[in-house]
């Protein structure tokens, strides 16, 4: 069972997504909060595997809250949504450790297949986010790479996909290699990089220019 926890200002809304998550047989909503005040009291007890973090709140925000569960609860996984699609939003989530960010706007089904997909190590995005992720940095950092982590062209390759939001299968067949191979090369990456996660090698790789 998949332990899911929801932030998010607009009651209505955490109600929706309570709502669709209980419609799932592998899914459990085990809590919500309108902000993250008190995440770290409040999570501690019972740790969700997936937090659905909305980035504009009162008090304490999403940003702020995902540095908190970065700090305090690295292995939960955590998926930003937010009706903006501004890019310094964007990048400031994946900075913080976020790994996927998906527009409220996405369909349930995305929304649930994101859970699914952030589960298996991939790093959800709503369609055209990535895209003006590359784009926000081509502009911010237009120059040659700065450096490359010695990182094999199958690396970069499996970077790149990992850039776009693909998860370790969606990798696997778009190269025609395992999941476990696929796997091997995700853990040698993270080593050359001295990254601990997908958003970590993916704002270092925009950053840097090497995809």
């Amino acid at each position: 069972m998949i332990k899911i926890a929801i932030f998010d200002d607009h009651k209505e809304r955490r109600e929706a997504l309570k709502l669709l998550l209980s419609l799932e047989e592998d899914m459990e909503c085990i809590c919500d909060f309108e902000d993250c005040t008190n995440l770290v009291e409040n999570l501690r007890p019972n740790v969700p595997d997936v937090v659905l973090m909305d980035i504009h709140m009162p008090g304490v925000g999403g940003i702020e809250g995902v540095k908190l569960l970065t700090k305090n609860f690295p292995e939960t996984n955590i998926i930003m949504q937010t009706i903006f699609e501004d890019d310094k939003n964007l990048f400031n989530s994946l900075l913080a450790g976020a790994d996927g960010y998906l527009l409220k706007k996405a369909t349930n089904e995305k929304i649930i297949e994101g859970i699914h997909e952030v589960m298996n190590g991939g790093a959800p995005m709503s369609p055209g986010i990535a895209k003006r992720v590359l784009e926000y940095f081509n502009k911010k950092n237009n120059k040659e790479k700065e450096d490359d982590f010695n990182l094999s062209k199958r690396e970069i390759d499996i970077l790149s996909y990992l850039v776009k939001g693909f998860s370790h299968k969606m990798i696997a067949a778009e190269l025609f290699i395992s999941p476990f191979t696929v796997n091997n090369h995700i853990k040698n990456i993270y080593s050359k990089m001295h990254v601990h996660n997908v958003s970590e090698a993916v704002a270092i790789s925009i950053k840097k220019n090497i995809i």
